[in-house]
């Protein structure tokens, strides 16, 4: 069975390692602060200078005043920090970031990702996501397979406005975990149910499959 958006932050949270600090892009991503483990200490930072960043507010304890980068309410953990933008964006083109987690409409199989504009629509604006791209060294991608037509959002090369140039590493689907490397997408694990043929199907890019796939497991 395909996962669903909190399905997709589930197995990315098991990405994240002890000490790491962790920019979360808008949409999936920001799901990912509340499956990370308990045993582990994560600082998760948004681009709008917030630095311990905590799960998503339960209905009622919502604070108006404490927001991330995407204008969704959130929690702090204790010792968070909150500093100005310039600040923030020095943290992120200094490489003090381990892990970028983003989500996009399109990801090619050289790692190009496209997530900040589409052509005649308006959109609020790119904010930090060409910086991120820009000096990330780690950036996985949270994305559906396909689009609300059926299309693969995993191509030979992006058709929309890129955000970035060959700086995608991983990518966490809703059918699929798969690496980017070598200009070629390559399958590492697969959703509970979801066959390769699926996969196969719903990948319009270079996919390289070697081997029995495992299935992901979520815990």
């Amino acid at each position: 069975m395909a996962l669903d958006k909190n399905g997709i932050a589930q197995r990315i949270a098991q990405e994240v390692q002890d000490g790491f600090y962790v920019n979360l892009g808008i949409g999936i991503p920001t799901l990912v602060a509340n499956y990370v483990r308990t045993d582990i200490e994560v600082e998760f930072q948004s681009e709008n200078g917030v630095l311990g960043m905590g799960p998503f507010p339960f209905e009622g304890e919502e604070d108006a005043d404490i927001i991330n980068a995407g204008k969704q309410t959130i929690t702090t953990l204790p010792g968070a920090s909150f500093f100005d933008s310039s600040l923030s964006f020095a943290m992120i083109r200094g490489k003090h970031v381990d892990l970028t987690i983003l989500g996009a409409m399109e990801v090619a199989e050289n790692g190009d990702i496209a997530n900040w504009k589409i052509p005649g629509k308006m959109v609020k604006g790119m904010g930090g996501a060409m910086d991120l791209v820009a000096s990330a060294e780690n950036i996985i991608v949270a994305m559906m397979h396909t689009n609300k037509r059926g299309e693969s959002k995993l191509l030979k090369q992006c058709s929309l406005p890129l955000t970035g140039v060959g700086c995608v590493t991983k990518v966490v689907t809703n059918l699929a975990v798969l690496e980017v490397k070598n200009n070629q997408f390559h399958l590492l694990e697969r959703a509970p149910g979801v066959s390769v043929e699926e996969i196969q199907k719903g990948t319009a890019g270079t996919l390289i499959v070697n081997g029995e796939i495992p299935e992901m497991i979520l815990s």
